[in-house]
């Protein structure tokens, strides 16, 4: 067993959300807890271990310390993250939490530690020349400070320096570079627990990069559900800035959604061929365990862009879309251009009258368009 490994909290092993995966605490929640028990080990001498915080929605989980020092300069704790089930860059990642007295009536004042990023562009929740600790995780942690201030009867004068081991490597594996957080991660959480495989964070970073793009003045988003569809559309927008490409990934509706209310001139959504198939048909979450191509609904297409009974009989045994697809390009039959229009109808029809344009990239699995709808 690791060093992470067993210093998370074995109070709470094994608990479970509805779907029986394993829950974990955000990046926030474990730097909240780690300031209180370096705080409370600068105002008393002694560390808390467990510490124990209290959530935004009132769950009160309790922490182990993996390290801890006290000086007369300051006090530091860290805490080692634990997501749960979820695949999370920052499982098993070392929180830490560095406190010291700040100048009298100079309040309490945030810093980023080692591994921690700064915010270089408007946008994002926190202004440019912030550490990228977001607003909740803030308001968590300035919650213990002024409240341990005020059991000793003292102003909550801290500085407070939050840090990640190894966060600089981490963060590359993030959005942080793209979204002008440079140097580390980002410390994150609403409600101070991660949910296994939560389509809410994703959809959360979607609409982020889209505040970020927005706020750069980007007029021309691109949605990919993926690396290779990305790579395509890369090469057909080449003016385009990386702020232009949103990580989508399967949320198609997630990023529609959410131009509704923050709208630019244009959004090219590009896919593969089963991906934007499932778009076409009206799913609005492309996820292979939340929608399925439909063959009958392929077959009809096909058979609308000239394909005969036989064709259509083979489409509809098919195993996968991707066969129906080789079926049709064999007939001589172009199945993606209809695929693309319906996805951009479809598409179109979630902005419920958005001023947002809206094209639809169709690829092949080797990342070559074969069909756009405009």
């Amino acid at each position: 067993m690791s060093k992470g490994q067993d210093r998370i909290d074995t109070n709470r092993r094994g608990d479970q959300d509805a779907s029986g995966l394993r829950r974990g605490w955000t990046t926030g929640a474990c730097a909240t807890a780690a300031t209180r028990a370096a705080l409370t080990a600068l105002l008393t001498g002694r560390f808390p271990d467990p510490v124990s915080i209290r959530l935004p929605r009132g769950e009160t989980p309790a922490f182990a310390l993996c390290r801890q020092t006290l000086n007369d300069g300051g006090a530091m704790a860290s805490i080692i993250k634990d997501a749960g089930d979820d695949p999370d860059v920052t499982h098993l990642a070392e929180i830490v939490a560095m406190v010291r007295s700040g100048k009298a009536g100079a309040g309490l004042s945030f810093h980023a530690g080692e591994g921690v990023g700064m915010v270089t562009r408007d946008g994002l929740p926190i202004p440019p020349g912030e550490p990228a600790i977001n607003p909740v995780p803030r308001q968590m942690i300035r919650e213990v400070v002024e409240a341990l201030a005020g059991e000793h009867g003292i102003a909550a004068d801290f500085a407070v320096t939050i840090g990640v081991v190894d966060g600089a490597r981490l963060a590359e594996k993030t959005w942080n570079p793209r979204l002008g957080i440079v140097g580390g991660l980002s410390i994150l959480g609403t409600t101070g627990i991660v949910h296994p495989f939560s389509c809410a964070s994703w959809i959360h970073a979607i609409h982020r990069g889209v505040d970020v793009a927005r706020a750069a003045g980007v007029t021309h988003l691109v949605g990919p559900t993926g690396s290779a569809s990305e790579t395509a559309a890369r090469r057909l927008l080449p003016h385009l800035p990386d702020l232009s490409f949103i990580d989508m990934g399967d949320f198609v509706g997630g990023l529609v959604k959410y131009l509704r209310t923050h709208p630019v001139d244009r959004l090219t959504i590009a896919g593969g061929f089963a991906k934007m198939t499932k778009l076409a048909q009206g799913a609005m979450d492309l996820h292979s365990g939340r929608s399925q191509v439909d063959l009958r609904f392929l077959s009809a297409l096909a058979h609308r862009a000239g394909g005969d009974h036989a064709v259509m009989a083979r489409i509809e045994a098919a195993n996968t879309g991707k066969e129906a697809l080789d079926l049709c390009q064999a007939a001589g039959i172009d199945l993606a251009a209809p695929v693309a229009t319906e996805a951009q109808i479809q598409a179109s029809a979630l902005l419920r009258g958005a001023p947002v344009a809206i094209d639809v990239v169709v690829t092949d699995r080797g990342g070559r368009i074969i069909a756009r709808a405009e």
